[in-house]
């Protein structure tokens, strides 16, 4: 019964992530990645994109040439409606990994509270439509996380062995050590190694627990570890991915000087620590973008960890919670895809939630004497609630989940206004360019915040002939002219762009709007001369103007 459970939340799970994978337009990281690939296949392997490893443009090299050998055969040629996007293509592997997910967490979760508690978990990611839209997105997050509970699946098998039988839990240790070097072949994010060392170490000054790796053990799950990491990861051997890291971390990757966040306008580095975006930027998330359900039941799980009664496995997920909050909420950059790895462990205390209500309601039945039969399928019925309320929620934000936003935060009429860059996140912009590239007079400028994102779609729509330029590139500004386009995308609010954007929106009115379902996504101008007056003032002023010394605007 567990297999065909598991096998339903992975398939359907799989179903819902897939559906109108490529209804949304490129991102303009998810263009790097599709850069990255090109430059992998045309001259092996090398340091595009090296600020990131590997593993994850490798497996959608191989979709990619998949789709594209599909895209070739004779079917596709009789019935072109069959092929597949480059956006599907370079999705597909996060989507399947983000599906497999679903057992990874029950794994996990049935060694600490049990298959109950690990299935709900399960079933609870299988159809949030935040982790449908975490796994939508072609970022290393998803990766990351699956790598991370396959990691944990072998260190919790690993106690128990060494705890509870007289076999050898050796091979789990090295098992352990190759996932977690396939985690930090995802993305370099070593500190998720804590919340498992943590757990183990809490368990050395108990003299009966028998779960003792020793020095040589360590060294060796380590040596796994790099080992593993070098094998899916080669490119770090390349000197160019070492100066592209290093770009990275000395923040000038970042191409652009602001986040915005309910309406505000942040700095978006890592430095800038509490003064960037807010602390408590990821406890709006939890609080406006997870099904109600999910919400509530996190709340009531929450005190349940400090409860003895749960068990010491309460332990693994305090130190999830623990370190993911230190190590991701202080920072002054963030992302909403940072929280694709924190996700799992809220869950995973809603169902903790869910179990605990679903059986203090059956006592309460018992009590007061209703139904005596009824009440031991009261904890099983919250639990289907639970989950159905969020397959619903799901079905309604298909496909654009990202913009999903419950009743706590305003629903569909707030969605948007919360997170804009990770909520629309470009999608918009292959339909924008194509509308353009149908509008526009021949050698056209078209600024936007995307500008790289724009030259890739109006190649592939025939209009390499247009020029691509950036909003907050003061110069190109100044050289628009009449029957140029400015684009206005959702998201894409800087404090360099911050007064242009104003000004077209106070004195004047867009030649037409793109929409993601009901949530208005993109304005588009078409530039006449009293718009090139505005765009030209907003840019001397900006040539002018020094770069912002607060983090808000």
């Amino acid at each position: 019964m567990v297999f065909i459970a598991l096998s339903v939340l992975i398939i359907a799970g799989f179903g819902f992530r897939v559906s109108g994978l490529g209804a949304e337009g490129l991102s303009e990281d998810e263009l790097n990645k599709l850069n990255a690939v090109a430059d992998y296949r045309a001259h092996g392997l090398t340091g595009a994109n090296g600020e990131h490893p590997m593993l994850m443009k490798a497996m959608q090299a191989a979709t990619i040439i998949l789709a594209e050998k599909w895209n070739n055969s004779s079917f596709v040629a009789s019935h072109p409606a069959e092929s597949i996007a480059p956006e599907t293509a370079l999705r597909l592997p996060g989507v399947i990994f983000g599906a497999f997910t679903a057992l990874l967490i029950y794994l996990v979760v049935a060694e600490l509270f049990g298959a109950e508690v690990a299935l709900i978990a399960a079933a609870l990611w299988a159809f949030d439509p935040s982790a449908i839209g975490f796994n939508r997105v072609a970022k290393e997050d998803t990766f990351l996380l699956f790598f991370f509970l396959l990691a944990n699946v072998f260190w919790l098998r690993g106690q128990r062995v060494a705890e509870s039988t007289d076999l050898n839990p050796n091979r789990y240790y090295w098992l352990t050590g190759a996932a977690y070097g396939a985690m930090m072949a995802s993305k370099y994010v070593p500190h998720l190694l804590a919340i498992s060392m943590s757990y183990y170490w809490m368990f050395q000054k108990l003299p009966q627990t028998q779960w003792r790796l020793a020095t040589k053990r360590i060294l060796k799950f380590f040596v796994c570890m790099g080992i593993t990491f070098v094998i899916l990861n080669p490119t770090i051997l390349l000197p160019e991915t070492w100066h592209q890291m290093g770009l990275f971390a000395s923040s000038k990757r970042v191409s652009h000087d602001g986040y915005e966040f309910m309406g505000q306008l942040y700095t978006q580095r890592l430095v800038d620590w509490l003064n960037g975006i807010p602390v408590y930027f990821y406890g709006v998330f939890t609080a406006v973008k997870l099904p109600v359900l999910t919400v509530v039941a996190f709340l009531i799980g929450l005190p349940l960890l400090f409860r003895r009664k749960l068990g010491d496995g309460r332990y693994f997920v305090i130190f999830w919670i623990y370190f993911w909050i230190v190590f991701f909420c202080f920072p002054g950059g963030k992302f909403t895809r940072y929280y694709t790895t924190f996700l799992p462990a809220v869950l995973i205390t809603a169902a903790l939630g869910i179990q605990f209500a679903g059986r203090w309601l059956a006592k309460w039945i018992a009590k007061l004497g209703w139904a005596n039969g009824v009440k031991h399928y009261v904890p099983a019925s919250l639990a289907v609630i639970a989950i159905i309320w969020s397959i619903m929620n799901s079905i309604n934000a298909t496909p654009h989940f990202r913009l999903f936003t419950n009743s706590f935060g305003g629903g569909v009429a707030q969605a948007g206004n919360f997170f804009p860059h990770d909520e629309f996140y470009d999608a918009s912009m292959r339909d924008t360019i194509a509308e353009i590239a149908q509008k526009a007079k021949p050698g056209a400028r078209v600024a936007s915040e995307s500008p790289l994102l724009a030259s890739y779609y109006a190649q592939r729509f025939n209009r390499s002939d247009l020029s691509c330029v950036s909003l907050s590139d003061a110069a190109a500004m100044t050289q628009l002219s009449s029957g140029d386009f400015v684009i206005v995308a959702r998201g894409r609010r800087y404090f360099s762009n911050d007064k242009l954007i104003s000004n077209l929106a106070t004195h004047a009115q867009p030649d037409f709007q793109l929409f993601l379902g009901p949530t208005p996504s993109v304005k588009v101008y078409i530039l006449n001369d009293t718009m090139t007056g505005i765009v030209h003032s907003a840019a001397q002023a900006r040539w002018h103007s020094a770069p912002p010394s607060a983090s808000k605007g």
